[in-house]
């Protein structure tokens, strides 16, 4: 996501600064921005201390883990990530008078007894869960948001982003749009966890990317506001379209289903439709098959 935001500013004629400690991100998804006068890379990780000389006008504030396989390996960096990593990044908006946007996620709903979740709804989280470091992570950002907003008057935007695809995805990624793709570009098995009734609702990164830059352009709305596609698909019919898609022969298996999987997930962008006169553009069938194209070209 990072990646796609830096090459849509610098579109619209703004200086980027990146930061990222590469514990997940690859530097190669910005190599080419490289040598640009208006653009600028950092490694750094935002859980200590940040300075960056000179101003800054926005910030978009999306470090953290956000694959299951990722933060479920690295858990505690993950909740610091999300709770010191905002801390930190909140008190340099303070001191730049930045407007500043939290990358929050559908995760802070947990496994919703609220079908579909308006941004009223309070989720269910398990605290407890091996996943929690992820889900307890962005509710702990969240609060220190609206505390800062609160407290110093800081200028904030909360984003509530549902499962989100598209190129420059790791091939190793773990989440179920990636994986079902390299499978089956390698004719291996699809993996599906349960018997693939779980529901989710896929929107391509572009479409993330439009309703980021109206969120942050947006005066006198803080949010939350979720982004999302509200079309929702069972996991074994997105795994047959997949399979379908790239003509591949690949089989489905079937494993057990992770703890505290979520077994529907679909938003309600009722607010996003009202305030930011945003929907999603893409239909699910042109972003895979932009998506297939990029894994054809890196596998």
């Amino acid at each position: 996501m990072g990646s796609h935001l830096c090459e849509k500013y610098l579109e619209n004629n703004w200086d980027v600064i990146a930061m990222d400690n590469l514990l997940t991100g690859n530097i190669e998804n910005i190599a080419h921005l490289f040598g640009r006068d208006d653009f600028q890379f950092i490694k750094h990780d935002v859980t200590e201390y940040i300075h960056v000389t000179g101003d800054l006008d926005l910030i978009l504030h999306f470090a953290s883990p956000a694959s299951p396989i990722d933060y479920l390996k690295m858990p505690i960096q993950t909740l610091k990530v999300g709770s010191l990593g905002t801390h930190k990044a909140l008190g340099l908006a303070k001191a730049k008078g930045a407007r500043f946007l939290i990358a929050s996620t559908s995760e802070v709903y947990g496994d919703p007894l609220e079908h579909p979740q308006k941004e009223t709804y309070w989720g269910n989280v398990n605290c407890l869960s091996p996943r929690a470091c992820y889900d307890e992570g962005k509710r702990c950002a969240e609060t220190l948001f609206m505390d800062y907003y609160r407290e110093y008057g800081v200028d904030i935007r909360i984003m509530r982003i549902h499962n989100t695809y598209g190129p420059k995805m790791a091939l190793d990624d773990g989440r179920v749009v990636s994986n079902f793709i390299v499978q089956a570009l390698e004719n291996k098995p699809l993996t599906v966890y349960g018997r693939g009734q779980q529901t989710r609702s896929f929107m391509y990164i572009d479409d993330l990317v439009e309703a980021m830059v109206k969120l942050m352009n947006k005066r006198n709305f803080i949010g939350p506001v979720n982004i999302g596609n509200p079309q929702e698909m069972k996991v074994i019919d997105l795994a047959k379209k997949i399979i379908n898609l790239t003509n591949s022969r690949s089989q489905i298996v079937y494993n057990s289903l992770p703890q505290d999987d979520p077994q529907r997930r679909r938003p309600d962008i009722g607010l996003a439709k009202k305030v930011l006169n945003w929907q999603p553009q893409i239909d699910l069938d042109s972003g895979l098959n932009q998506t297939i194209e990029y894994f054809r070209q890196i596998i």
